[in-house]
């Protein structure tokens, strides 16, 4: 029986054993993803061990997310803002959206603070189609699947680096 200074908690995710220490590896949903070291300085143990415990059927699929968007630049790190994984580089610039379990999805954004880009808008060539627009200074980039993410990570990879290069 809990105490009554114990608060009652839902279990959010199952813990799962994964390779130990060492580096947190996708192998399932792309070729040649990054392999980032744990306790790197583009890593945080908060985001491992929130991954590590998340309950989604695409689990696999948002791992290899991960390890594409910190591949795209080493100035890039990672943190949980927003009850999710969210990355930056001067500033917060894309947040995993988990709430749906049938897809993955990523918002790019240009931080927490209102900027000029939130009136005039931000201008980012998209020739695959990623980028549905929620706001002139936001944007949702959605996958279904690991073939889906295969087939338009390079796409992927060019948006997230002129996203950065407006930050």
């Amino acid at each position: 029986m809990k105490s009554t200074d114990e608060k009652a908690r839902k279990p959010r995710a199952n813990a799962k054993k994964g390779p130990s220490a060492g580096a947190a590896r996708h192998e399932g949903a792309g070729d040649a993803v990054a392999v980032v070291a744990r306790g790197s300085s583009q890593t945080d143990p908060a985001v491992i061990a929130f991954l590590r415990e998340l309950e989604h059927p695409l689990k696999e699929e948002i791992e290899a997310l991960r390890q594409i968007i910190l591949g795209v630049s080493p100035e890039i790190r990672e943190e949980i803002k927003w009850n999710a994984p969210s990355f930056r580089t001067t500033e917060h610039f894309a947040t995993f959206n988990l709430r749906t379990k049938d897809r993955v999805r990523i918002i790019l954004h240009t931080g927490a603070k209102v900027k000029g880009t939130a009136t005039k808008g931000v201008e980012i060539a998209d020739p695959a189609g990623l980028l549905e627009w929620l706001a002139k200074d936001r944007c949702l980039v959605t996958f279904s699947d690991a073939n889906e993410i295969r087939e338009k990570r390079a796409a992927l990879e060019t948006v997230l680096r002129a996203w950065i290069r407006l930050m």
